[in-house]
């Protein structure tokens, strides 16, 4: 299912998460341009490996430029390829503005922020010992569909279901799209702990850990930071 937008009007302009989505499309063009030796470095540079951020954590000099620990903010800025980077930053344009409405622009990007970061930790807890690096904003924007369920639960979603050759929409209420996402990502979640070479990040493939925990813990911050408070809007 491919959401295409929401009937959920913002009283504010969502300069946050404008911003978010032009700072995600810069790097990924500037990633393009390098060569793929290059590239595998940058992603090896800023991306989360798993195994390093284990060793600094224990604390193991890894001899990066960077300290470990930052990779769990420069990993959510980066993306593996166009399809990549269009499917996030959709769905962060879709559920993101209306969670920056509520909780304000400042607060909005310190929950964003903040759920990327436990969602990379989500999935470095499960492939603690990997050397693939695990980047994209995914972790970050299931943070912010996990506040989007709870806070907008029946809102509808028009909704894009390819069937063969045939492409209907639908509106579907925010609990059934978001609320299916978050299962099939649970679900792959925890099969990839049973076949870790086909699923998940150890065979190269999606984080499902990062994108269920994010959800998770947007669900969590979200509140914390004001989401359900009718004035949060206004504390910029």
């Amino acid at each position: 299912m491919v959401p295409i937008r929401d009937n959920n009007p913002t009283s504010i302009t969502p300069y946050v998460t404008f911003g978010l989505i032009t700072f995600n499309v810069l790097v990924f063009l500037y990633e393009s341009s390098l060569p793929a030796p290059a590239l595998n470095g940058f992603f090896h540079l800023f991306a989360i490996v798993p195994r390093e951020l284990s060793l600094s954590f224990a604390g193991v000099q890894v001899n990066q430029p960077i300290p470990e620990w930052a990779t769990l903010f420069t990993s959510q800025f980066l993306h593996g390829g166009l399809l990549h980077l269009g499917g996030n930053m959709l769905f962060l344009w879709i559920f993101g503005n209306n969670i920056e409405d509520k909780l304000g622009h400042i607060k909005y990007l310190i929950f964003y922020l903040t759920c990327g970061v436990l969602a990379g930790l989500a999935q470095w807890y499960f492939s603690q010992t990997s050397l693939i690096p695990s980047l994209g904003a995914s972790g970050a924007i299931a943070g912010v569909m996990g506040a989007y369920i709870l806070r907008f639960p029946k809102a509808e979603v028009l909704t894009l279901v390819p069937l063969g050759i045939f492409f209907p929409t639908f509106r579907v209420p925010a609990f059934f799209f978001l609320g299916f996402w978050f299962l099939e990502q649970a679900f792959y979640g925890f099969a990839s702990l049973e076949a870790p070479t086909n699923i998940g990040m150890e065979g190269g493939g999606i984080a499902y850990w990062a994108h269920a925990g994010g959800f998770v813990f947007g669900a969590i911050v979200g509140p914390i930071l004001g989401l359900f408070s009718d004035k949060a809007e206004e504390q910029y």
